[in-house]
């Protein structure tokens, strides 16, 4: 039985539970009980997992400390959603905690479980029992019992587990919705799976392997050609996530038609592509049309090739940490964060081109693209603050899953004050900006804009994800769902009877201005039709529409 392990071992630990989660990613999204598609726990905690395991394989750290270091770091700029924001805080008290450490035992490992609930909770404004931090925190409390027992870290995480999953048990009992769905804790699932891969890790055992439905090639095979052979000189590889559900049928004809060996890989939240091109750049911006881009990686292969056939090892994208400090060293680095021009600001998340336009022509410098099913993580976020020039940058959120990964973005900003606003909806978000005052003081235009937000009431029409029987609703999958501030409203097999019911509502009834936003799966027909029948409806209220293209919800309704 191991006693202890080093950053060699622990390094590979983590690797393992990303694995682990990564395969039982939608296992743990299904125990969502709210019908409505969302930004799914599993998804989000394997996504942010996974920055990890590329930091760690790119670095190959030696002692604990570095490794638990990486990988704090990874998770933080990589977090997605609550859960991933909860998870990374985990881990960055974790961290902390053998910061100095070569090795860690048992004991060593329990204190720094304890660190990271420590942390997970002071960050939680409002902590929530029969969730992740319960599960995390009962799971430390066995593990510091245990290593006054024994100080052998697999007998001590192996205690960990097996108490993390009796509290996981009993988070049925400690929320009243997972009880009548009979489910355990998303989040708290998760946390056992990834401490189980580690665990898995030091046993022996192999980590799963999760086949890709396409794989795209990494990289050109260079032996297996002449130049002769080499028809597009750019080998090409990216990744974008999408915006919208898109048919990429039109992609897929435009890429054919500007090079070769295209393969394209895809799931519900992503695409990447590998094609080869001698204009990789139009690539980049016609993909841009179907979602955001969030990497890639261009080659020469005829100089590669040309290296090969010399005897020389061929430069590829792998290189670009020694040019980089290269180019440090001559004093030609890349520009860091944006020299603020101006006082004030704004970045804002949202999905639709409709909205981001909206959010532009009212003042907003970077837009993120994401939303619901797609959350962006504090990294995205934090590369548009970065790229805003002004010395306070506001942030809106626009989702509720998205305020916590929009404020670790606070302490890592260099030279901005960053306020982060809670718009829990885009037209809370929409309000804010319209009661921004360049004139004004800091601390008044973010009572301004807060209390702007909270006077705006927000309903929105989607459709069920899946069967449920949720707050007095038999709803089949597939039906239309109507939220009022996010709880459930009602639901109808008919789009129009359920909007009849939303423009009846009392918020509309008593509203001054509704504003309808239509989604990009409503026709424009479809959209007046809406206009006309709340325009019936709220005899007393300014009614507009306007095109919003988001995905997910076709239609986005603000009553003020």
């Amino acid at each position: 039985m191991n006693v202890m392990i080093d950053g060699v071992r622990f390094r590979q630990m983590v690797i393992h539970g990303a694995a682990s989660i990564n395969a039982e990613k939608q296992h743990i999204n299904d125990l969502n009980v709210f019908p409505v598609p969302d930004g799914d726990t599993g998804t989000n905690m394997s996504l942010t997992i996974g920055t990890a395991v590329s930091e760690l394989n790119r670095k190959a750290p030696a002692t604990v400390g570095d490794a638990a270091s990486v990988t704090a770091s990874a998770l933080l700029r990589g977090a997605r959603g609550n859960s991933g924001v909860i998870l990374s805080l985990l881990f960055r008290g974790f961290g902390k905690a053998v910061k100095e450490k070569d090795s860690i035992d048992g004991r060593d490992f329990a204190i720094a479980l304890d660190y990271g609930v420590a942390a997970a909770y002071k960050a939680v404004m409002k902590p929530a029992e029969g969730t992740i931090l319960t599960v995390s925190r009962l799971a430390a409390a066995a593990a510091a019992a245990a290593a006054r027992e024994n100080a052998g870290i697999e007998y001590v995480l192996e205690a960990a587990i097996r108490e993390g999953h009796i509290a996981l048990d009993d988070t049925i009992n400690q929320n009243p919705v997972l009880k009548k769905a009979g489910v355990v804790d998303a989040g708290g699932k998760g946390f056992l799976i990834i401490l189980q891969g580690m665990l898995d890790e030091l046993r022996g055992i192999p980590a799963p392997q999760v086949e890709e439905e396409s794989q795209a090639q990494e990289k050109a095979d260079f032996a297996a050609l002449t130049d002769e052979e080499i028809t597009f000189t750019f080998d090409t590889v990216f990744i974008v996530r999408k915006t919208a559900s898109t048919d990429l049928d039109a992609f897929r004809a435009y890429l054919n038609s500007i090079g070769d060996s295209l393969v394209i890989g895809e799931d519900d939240e992503a695409f990447k592509v590998h094609v080869h091109t001698d204009i990789p750049g139009a690539a980049l911006t016609e993909a841009q049309k179907y979602g955001t881009l969030e990497l890639a990686k261009i080659e020469n292969m005829r100089t590669q090739y040309e290296d090969m056939a010399a005897g020389r090892a061929p430069q590829s994208t792998d290189d670009l940490d020694m040019a980089e400090a290269e180019l440090e060293s001559a004093g030609q680095t890349q520009a860091g964060p944006a020299v603020p021009e101006k006082k004030y600001g704004f970045v804002a998340v949202c999905a639709g081109d409709g909205l981001a336009a909206l959010f532009r022509d009212l003042g907003v410098d970077g837009v993120v693209g994401g939303g619901q099913t797609m959350n962006p993580s504090t990294e995205d976020i934090l590369r548009e603050i970065d790229r805003t020039p002004a010395e306070v940058v506001y942030v809106l959120p626009n989702n509720k899953n998205i305020i916590m990964a929009a404020e670790q973005c606070i302490p890592l900003a260099e030279g901005k004050q960053v306020i982060v606003l809670p718009s829990r909806t885009v037209p809370q978000g929409i309000s804010a900006m319209l009661s921004f005052d360049p004139d004004a003081e800091t601390e008044d235009n973010t009572q301004a804009m807060t209390q702007a937000l909270a006077g705006v009431h927000t309903s929105e029409v989607t459709y069920a994800a899946r069967n449920s029987d949720f707050g007095g609703f038999a709803i089949k999958e597939g039906d239309y769902l109507a939220l009022s501030e996010g709880q459930l409203f009602g639901t109808d097999a008919d789009l129009s009877a359920l909007l009849t019911q939303l423009a009846k509502d009392e918020p509309q009834q008593r509203a001054e201005f509704v504003t309808i936003y239509y989604g990009a799966d409503v026709t424009e027909e479809q959209a007046a039709q809406a206009l006309e029948l709340f325009t019936a409806a709220c005899p007393n209220a300014e009614v507009s529409l306007l095109p919003g293209g988001q995905p997910v919800y076709y239609y986005m309704i603000s009553a003020e």
